[in-house]
């Protein structure tokens, strides 16, 4: 490359300089490191002449210091060099003049004259070398920025399509193995159960679930001890006798904090054929396991908001069957019905959450009857039916201070409307009753008519599907019955595992 870079000066403009303060001088040539002429004004045949007898008599263009270098070429003539420094150390090669030989002793004027040009041009050339070495230097930290920027653009455009934390997780590390040209890239926490990766296979890596699991091992706690980065290049390298122990491939793998501890680490692994990770593979991992480590934090938090908000569901639920023995295992039920017609009218994830928590919790508000009206075994009363119709709005009341649940309490509060409009809390009509509350609608009118009751017991599956097509258009939704129906028509594990009563096939 420095040859290169000095071949492609351009020295021109130099040497007409050069010859106006050299006189008589035959010759100026530019000559690299090793000796080869790059550029010569004048006969080049004739400087190559000087050169080889030179060369005859053991001339290797050495310094014997900083300055001009001179060098007797025969009884005639002389040369004298000045070396282009690259670095203190550095000569990147040499500024040459061939002129008439003289003494040193009588040296005439002109020669000092030459002596402070040739010393000005080597500067000049050599500045030129430096400022081009900094161009590319500068062009490579261009490249690296670019290359970072381009990754956290590809990571800011996947954190605005994806919803769901685990899957953005896998596109994080896909948007990783592609944009670094990784064969794998992998995100491994100190919860053993979380261990994601991503592939951009250069050929086929045959026990790719063996090498994943390795990772959790010594590899996880080397990182974890160490809190910092290891690379992996080398086959030879003394750290493989303990850490990926006989797995031939190109490793780095960069820890996740969490404060002082390592949470996670994110690992990219590479054929032994391929390049070696660089520091500016080390850098672009280390903008991804930034990005990653806020990720992190937020998927701990909201895995644990999660589990807490399951628990309070589960334990309101809780709370209304413990007053009714003979509808536990309602809520879960009409739940997990709602979702299934949800999915199978492909609604959005918001939706779909919204429907979960609003089936769910649809009856909490039963929590206010007296148990003498919600366990009565007998028809009730117009007065205790009045009880039974106020619980939708008293689910709504104890949900609507939930922010989190904002959307998904209409769905439980008019879950008792009817599709003609004579149901309650207020009387809704058609598609002015929320979906998500239709939805609900059929599958708590399933499951009320399959499950026991304290005054009968769960009638069977045909006989539910008769009475939802007898109040179909009237009480429940079309549109979503028949949904439900296709669902029922491919026999789904729900109905074995909710035990619902079949009526017998006659031949």
């Amino acid at each position: 490359m420095a040859e290169q870079r000095l071949a492609g000066i351009d020295v021109g403009r130099y040497g007409r300089w050069l010859r106006r303060m050299g006189g008589g001088e035959r010759h100026f040539a530019v000559v690299d490191a090793a000796g080869d002429t790059l550029w010569s004004d004048g006969d080049p045949g004739g400087f190559e002449q000087v050169c080889a007898a030179l060369a005859a008599c053991g001339f290797d263009w050495h310094c014997d210091g900083p300055g001009l270098q001179r060098r007797d070429v025969d009884d005639a003539l002389t040369l004298l060099y000045h070396p282009i420094a690259g670095g203190p150390q550095r000569v990147l090669g040499w500024l040459a003049a061939v002129v008439e030989r003289f003494e040193p002793q009588h040296a005439p004027i002109r020669i000092d004259e030459l002596a402070e040009a040739l010393e000005d041009v080597a500067a000049g050339i050599a500045d030129q070398y430096r400022t081009g070495d900094e161009l590319d230097v500068m062009a490579a930290e261009l490249a690296a920025r670019y290359e970072e920027l381009h990754l956290v653009y590809g990571l800011d455009d996947e954190l605005r399509r994806h919803g769901d934390t685990r899957n953005l997780f896998v596109s994080l590390l896909q948007t990783c193995a592609d944009h670094m040209n990784a064969d794998v890239a992998a995100l491994v926490s100190a919860d053993h159960e979380f261990r994601l990766s991503a592939t951009n296979l250069s050929k086929p890596i045959h026990n790719l679930d063996l090498v994943l699991v390795e990772m959790r091992g010594d590899l996880f706690r080397f990182v974890s001890s160490a809190k910092q980065t290891i690379v992996l290049n080398d086959a030879k390298d003394p750290r493989r006798a303990y850490v990926f122990t006989d797995m031939p491939y190109k490793v780095m793998a960069y820890p996740i904090l969490s404060g002082d501890a390592v949470i996670a680490m994110l690992v990219l692994l590479n054929h032994a054929d391929k390049p070696d990770f660089s520091n500016s593979d080390r850098k672009l991992a280390e903008v991804l396991a930034n990005q990653l480590s806020g990720l992190m934090r937020m998927y701990t938090m909201m895995t644990e908001s999660a589990r807490f908000n399951e628990q309070m569901a589960a334990a309101l639920i809780e709370a209304v069957e413990a007053k009714d023995p003979y509808t536990r295992g309602h809520s879960e039920r009409v739940h997990h019905l709602s979702m299934e017609i949800g999915r199978a009218m492909q609604l959005q994830d918001e939706d779909l959450d919204n429907l979960h928590w609003a089936s769910l919790l649809h009856d909490v508000g039963k929590i206010g009857i007296p148990d003498a009206v919600l366990c009565k075994p007998g028809r009730l009363t117009p007065d205790e039916y009045t009880f039974i119709m106020v619980h939708p709005e008293r689910s709504y009341e104890i949900l609507r201070h939930i922010d989190r649940l904002r959307d998904a309490v209409p769905g439980a509060r008019h879950h008792q409307e009817k599709w003609d409009g004579t149901g309650y809390p207020h009387g809704l009509k058609g598609n002015r009753i929320p979906l998500l509350a239709r939805i609900i609608a059929v599958a708590d009118t399933y499951d009320s008519i399959t499950s026991s009751r304290a005054y009968r017991p769960g009638r069977s599956h045909e006989v539910a599907l008769a009475e939802i097509d007898r109040v179909t258009g009237s009480q429940l939704d079309p549109t979503v019955v028949d949904v439900f129906k296709a669902l029922c028509a491919a026999e789904p594990p729900w109905l074995a595992k909710f035990n619902v009563r079949r009526e017998r096939q006659h031949a």
